[in-house]
Parts: structure tokens; sequence; C-alpha cells
């Protein structure tokens, strides 16, 4: 006899085997990704985010399933990544919502819980589109349902619910026609149905099957391409995947009340691919967009930002059409492998202009991040790993992610120095100093003495009322920070940054670069720059839309 009863210790270990056959499988569903964009980081996404859940349920030892489940959960929002990973958090979001209270299963409560994660998933959804892992999900619930009357073993439901996930996702190209056109299912549907064997070959006590080969003949007999150059990369219509993560403040709700349709309506208006995910304590959002900082300044109403993820989709897209070496037995690429260049840079920035002017200066990858949303030792490593290096310079352009980046170079897999920027315009310098042709002792030398050269400064606004350094703060008010010292409060962040330059420019300085953010306006930098030449009318000033949030104005004066 099979199992009746599903306890906590069974499902946690379901869970593991569930993300380590995602794992294993993770490059072939990224070489399904076609839709909403084809940037082939479905598996990628599904993968970081399973493994985020797995690793909440490794940490349990209970028989309490509800429990587990209530972890499982919230690890997956918490890593959740991309629409994949978004849905996935929903999919068993819902699932533990319907089992609460419960410390054992049956078949038939399993089902219920999966529809219920099915109706979560599709309520997060903006527009839902079927022929993906939505449809898949529905209709596996749906014969889970109809197997719960006919069964209480669990080998057997699983049997009978992984069979229909089989053939619906095999019904994906039926639905969806930017499948059909390029000959694959659905990677997100594909993604769903290789946890759900990893779910059963736990229950049945195997091994789990090497990778999947392709569902479809027609992905066999593909002319040597990847999915994914079916389409242009001139052809995405919005190029930045964003998804921000909010933690909820009360101070900020009193004045701007949270009400999920209405911002998610509100968003819908920026881009497409739109998921707004909400519970007590925590906002997620992943949106397509052209303007990422707009999501950022519209969730940052509700809370502080936890997390931010900016990817440019068009740059992933190409990055995939050129690497493209050679067809597997599949028709699928198999990547080439590139040769590691002997310097990198590697920055932390906030702010789609500032990571642009970072990388017109060479930096080989820009970590989205700084002050309120500090990166991850994690995070840096990645960045340290995808630079192809032999030698990595990190600039952590903030005094809170020096400590971070030092620990992700103490565990990186080649050369790392760490050049302590405290600012982006200290980062800036560094970047401007480096010497390809030098040794990296000189490079060292030279970026440190560099970053030391610049002085800094930053309007942004405070959040409460306080007195510091002598400075009265009202709440709302635009502070004028000069390397770390508040030397002025106004309600106008011009006036603020004319009291900035009032603290920074002298006149043996000769240029002043300034980058706008949030809350900046071209006539405030009309007056600002004359007030800048009014102090010193043979200074050079460089203005740059740095679209950072949180700051109106960052100087760099040298």
């Amino acid at each position: 006899m099979g199992l009746k009863r599903l306890d906590g210790l069974v499902f946690a270990q379901m869970v593991a085997n569930g993300a380590a056959n995602l794992s294993q499988n993770a490059d072939y569903v990224d070489s399904l990704n076609v839709f909403p964009v084809p940037d082939g980081d479905t598996g990628t996404n599904m993968n970081l985010t399973m493994t985020s859940g797995a690793k909440e349920v490794a940490a349990l030892d209970t028989a309490n399933i509800a429990d587990v489940s209530s972890k499982f959960a919230r690890g997956l929002l918490m890593g959740a990544r991309g629409n994949s990973g978004v849905i996935l958090s929903q999919l068993f979001r819902g699932f533990g919502k319907s089992i609460e209270g419960k410390t054992e299963l049956s078949t038939l409560d399993f089902a219920e819980a999966l529809k219920r994660g099915v109706d979560t998933a599709y309520k997060a959804v903006m527009k839902p589109v079927e022929g993906t892992i939505l449809t898949v999900a529905r209709e596996a619930a749906d014969e889970a349902l109809r197997a719960s009357e006919s069964t209480s073993d669990f080998n057997e439901f699983m049997e009978q619910v992984i069979t229909e996930a089989k053939a619906s996702l095999e019904r994906t190209p039926d639905l969806l026609p930017v499948l059909k056109e390029v000959g694959v299912v659905d990677s997100g549907g594909q993604g769903l149905l290789v946890i759900y064997e990893g779910f059963l070959a736990s229950l049945e006590g195997k091994e789990l099957e090497k990778p999947h080969a392709p569902v479809m003949d027609a992905l066999v007999e593909a002319e040597h391409h990847a999915a994914q150059g079916f389409m242009s990369t001139e052809d995405i219509e919005f190029g930045y995947c964003t998804e921000i993560m909010v933690r909820f403040q009360d101070e900020k709700l009193k004045q701007t009340p949270f009400d999920e349709d209405v911002f998610r309506n509100e968003l819908s208006e920026l881009g497409d691919s739109l998921l707004v995910v909400a519970d007590e304590e925590l906002l997620k959002v992943h949106v397509h967009v052209e303007t990422p900082g707009d999501v950022i300044t519209k969730g940052q109403r509700f809370g502080e930002l936890v997390a931010v993820k900016i990817e440019n989709m068009r740059q992933q897209h190409s990055t995939i059409l050129e690497e493209e070496h050679g067809a597997n037995q599949h028709g699928v690429q198999a990547t080439a492998v590139k040769a590691k260049v002997p310097y990198a840079i590697v920055t932390v920035a906030m702010g789609e202009g500032v990571s642009e002017l970072f990388r017109s200066l060479g930096a080989a990858h820009v970590i989205e991040g700084g002050q309120t949303m500090n990166p991850s030792t994690e995070d840096i490593v990645k960045a340290i790993e995808a630079a192809n290096a032999e030698h990595v310079f990190i600039f952590p352009n903030n005094s809170n992610i020096i400590m971070a980046a030092e620990q992700a170079a103490s565990v990186a897999p080649c050369g790392v120095s760490v050049i302590p920027t405290k600012t982006v315009p200290q980062g800036l310098a560094a970047a401007i100093a480096f010497n390809p042709e030098a040794d990296v002792e000189t490079n060292e030398s030279v970026m440190k003495t560099a970053a030391t050269t610049v002085k800094s400064g930053q309007v942004t606004y405070a959040v409460r009322d306080t007195s510091i350094d002598g400075v009265e703060i009202r709440k709302d008010d635009h502070m004028a920070i000069a390397e770390k010292k508040i030397v002025a409060s106004s309600k106008s962040s011009l006036e603020a940054a004319k009291a900035l330059v009032d603290a920074l420019v002298d006149a043996d300085d000769e240029i002043v670069t300034i980058l706008t953010g949030e809350g900046s306006s071209a006539e405030d930098v009309a007056a600002l720059s004359a007030y800048i030449e009014s102090k010193n009318d043979e200074i050079e000033i460089e203005v740059h839309d740095g679209k950072q949030p949180l700051y109106s104005y960052i100087f760099s004066v040298e």
C-alpha cells in the first residue's frame, strides 16, 4: 500500500527533490523561453526561486505540513524572480493558505490546495495568458481533484497529475501562437512539470532522471538555432525586467494607503508582464517597462525598498544570439565557452542613467543597489563570476556595501580587489583612472587615489523630523549632504542644492558634474548651473540624467 497521509517531513523531501530536479533541468527550460520575452532566463529564474523556498524548508524539522508549507511559500516569495518565479511563489502561497491548521493531508486536501494555488496565481497576474505555466497548473489541479475521488494513494495520485500536466504542456502551442511558430512548449509550464516529477520521484524513492529531452518533435528538427532566435532584439517593446520588493511602513501607508487593485492598474500603464503580490508585510512587483525608476518611485510610496532587480532583456536576448555556437542533437544551442578577460570592473549603482555612465567607462557588470537596498555578498559573487575575468575590481560606492564586497572577494573564484569607494562620484573617478595596460597593484593604487580627489554631495529627502549637525530638519524636507555631513535643509530641492554648492565648490575647483534624479527638473538644473557659474565663471559644468531614485541631485566636484 502506498502513502495515504502526507506529513511535513515527507513534503519537505518532495520540495527538496523538486528543487533538485529543476536545477538539473534549468538550462533546458531556459532554451524553451520565448514568451513573454525571449530572454532565455525562465529556467534560471524558476530555479533561483525554488532554491530559495527549498532552503527555508531544509532548515525545519517538523512533521506539521502547514508549517512546512508556510515556510516554503515565504521562501519562494522572498526569492521569486521573473514572471515564472513570481507565479510559482503564488501557486504555493495559495497552496499554503488552503492547508492552514492541518498537520497532514489526504489526496483531496492536496488537490484542493493545488486548486487554491491556481486561483491565487491567476489573481496576481494583470492579464493572464493561456498556454503558459498558468494553464499547466490549472489543468493539472483540475485533474488532481478528479484523481482524489478515485484514489487515496499519493503515488497513484501524483502519477495522474503528472500525466495531465504533460498533456497540458504539449497543448500549450495550440493556445499560444508564438510557441507553435517557434516549435516549443511553454518554458514555465515545463519548469512546473519538472518540479512535479521531482515530487513523484521523492514519493517513489527513485533517483532523479537525467535532464529532459525536448517534448516536441518540432524542436528536435529545428535548424540548429536556439528558440530565442525567432525574434529580433529590436522588436522587444519593453526592455527592462524590473522587480522590486517593498516592506510596508505604517507612516507611509497613513499618507498613501495601499490598494492592490489600484496599484496594479497604475503600473499597468507603464508596461506589460505585470504581477503584483502583497501580504501583510511585503509588496512584490514584477513588470517589463522602459523606465524602471518609475516603478521604484511608485513602490516607495508604501514603504522601504528591500530588494531591486533590473535586467536589460534586450541585452540578454542579443547575448543569446551572439553566443549561439553549434547545435546539440536536439537543435538547442550549446553556449560557446568564452576565454577570460584580464580585467573587469564590477560596480554598484542606483539608477539607469548612472548605470549607463559606469558601463560607458568600462564596467563589465553593474549591480543595482545603493542606500536602502544594499546587495548581498551572494549578489556580488554572482557579478564577479559573470564578469569572467582573471582579476576583478569592485566599486561598492557606499560605505554600507564595502564589507559585503570584501566578503565576496574572499570567496570569489578569481583575483579580486575592492576599491573602497563610498559614493558614486568616487566610483566614477576610480573608473576613469583605470588603466587596462597597468598591473593590478598599480591600478589599485591609482584608483584609490583618484577616489579621494573628488568631493561628493547629494540632495535627498527626509523621512522624519530630526535635528542633525545643528540643522533642523522636517519630514519631506530636502537635505543637502556634503560628504557625510548635512549642511542644509529646505522645502525646495533647488535651494538645498544651492546650499550644497556653497559647501562643496570653491575657487580652485575645475569641474562640477551633476547627476539628476528623482525630483529634479530642467528648470531647476538651469538655475543651478547659473548659480554655480555665478560663484566661479571658469568652472566646467557637466550634467547627466542619472535617473536615480531617492536623490534629486548627486554632485561630483574636482
